[in-house]
């Protein structure tokens, strides 16, 4: 009888996996967590902050080696992002946009010479944003209003952008644009637009309820003029651009929100621990017990369900069911997990002395952006009844 070898575990991570995943560990932890306060305050990711972030590579993750990034996985991304969630789901959220959302298309639709002119920045400097959602189209993203008028050799862009991640810090933006509203979702296309192009302005900054150091902008297009050679793919093929980005995207969000539910329940497990009630560490009421027990299997669900899609992904699987699975699932944990970690904090978990009232608040935003509840929902309904 042959004797098969059996696969690994989904949470089983190969050598270089965990010595990566370790060195963010501890970069987060000694870099990261003493800017937290004074960033979430400031309402910004310190910019010394983002250089580290390029020094240690984790903005060029999957751009290959020649262009200056890691040549790693989705994977490896999904690593990055849990680990800093664990400490800040803001500096998570700029790491994540850049890997899944900006380099992730150019390395999908862009042309030789466009993956040569701006990935070698998008690894060692350049931060990037990811510019589809608008007043009027949110859920609805082909109801764009933001129009493309051919001119010459050049797109003349005129419009505005709302609730940008990483609008603020960005030097390079993927916009998404109609060339003939008539057409829908065959007339938008994407436009790689540089921040100095006249015209291009970055408007009102956001006042957030959580991941308030990442930055959510408007944009103003104002007669930008754009070269035919920064158009993203064909024309009138930005809504493919676009839904298979977010596809991917949403991997990231779903890592973003195991991280923030670890980091929530690793503060509680240390409180509950160190806290006495009646003469006993409350850790040792069977009520608190039970409570911990429900938050690691939550947890530990949400992450094999991310994880799968991921590896899903770099073996060239489809994923895009286990994808949406993985975001809504994970981001309704987060919630509850996050939720749960202030209860059992008392008092002291509804004040800013202590970081899960900080994370409760990041939680939220993990069932709105890249798709809400009920699109997730949509999209895992539609591809059942594809089969």
């Amino acid at each position: 009888m042959t004797t098969l070898a059996h696969p690994p575990a989904l949470t089983t991570l190969s050598e270089d996996e965990v010595m990566f995943r370790d060195a963010v560990r501890d970069f987060a932890e000694s870099e990261v967590a003493p800017r937290v306060p004074r960033m979430e305050s400031a309402g910004e990711i310190d910019s010394d902050l983002i250089s580290m972030l390029f020094e240690v590579g984790v903005m060029g993750i999957e751009i290959p080696e020649h262009l200056g990034g890691l040549g790693s996985s989705l994977f490896t991304t999904t690593l990055v992002v849990e680990e800093i969630s664990r400490v800040d789901p803001s500096v998570a959220v700029l790491v994540d946009v850049q890997n899944t959302l900006m380099n992730n298309a150019l390395l999908s639709w862009g042309t030789p010479e466009q993956q040569g002119r701006y990935l070698p920045r998008l690894a060692a400097g350049t931060v990037g944003a990811y510019a589809l959602s608008e007043a009027g189209s949110g859920s609805d993203a082909f109801a764009l209003a933001l129009r493309a008028v051919s001119d010459g050799d050049d797109w003349v862009l005129n419009g505005r952008k709302l609730w940008i991640t990483n609008g603020g810090e960005a030097g390079l933006y993927i916009v998404f644009g109609t060339v003939q509203p008539e057409l829908r979702h065959k007339g938008i296309t994407a436009f790689l637009v540089e921040r100095d192009m006249p015209g291009f302005a970055v408007g009102k900054k956001e006042d957030k309820l959580g991941i308030r150091a990442s930055s959510t902008t408007e944009l103003i297009l104002d007669d930008v003029r754009v070269p035919a050679e920064n158009v993203l793919g064909d024309v009138g093929m930005g809504y493919k651009v676009a839904i298979e980005t977010l596809n991917e995207g949403r991997i990231g969000i779903g890592a973003q929100m195991v991280g923030l539910a670890q980091g929530a329940f690793d503060h509680t497990l240390r409180y509950v621990q160190e806290r006495e009630q009646f003469g006993h560490p409350v850790a040792e009421f069977q009520a608190v017990q039970f409570q911990l027990a429900q938050m690691a299997m939550e947890i530990e669900a949400a992450r094999l369900m991310v994880y799968n899609a991921a590896r899903l992904k770099d073996q060239g699987a489809r994923f895009l069911r286990e994808a949406a699975m993985g975001k809504l699932f994970a981001s309704r944990m987060a919630q509850r997990v996050s939720s749960r970690c202030i209860d059992l904090h008392g008092g002291y978990g509804f004040t800013r002395e202590y970081p899960v009232e900080k994370l409760y608040r990041d939680a939220k935003i993990g069932t709105i952006y890249e798709g809400t509840d009920n699109m997730q929902l949509q999209t895992i309904a539609k591809d059942l009844l594809r089969e």
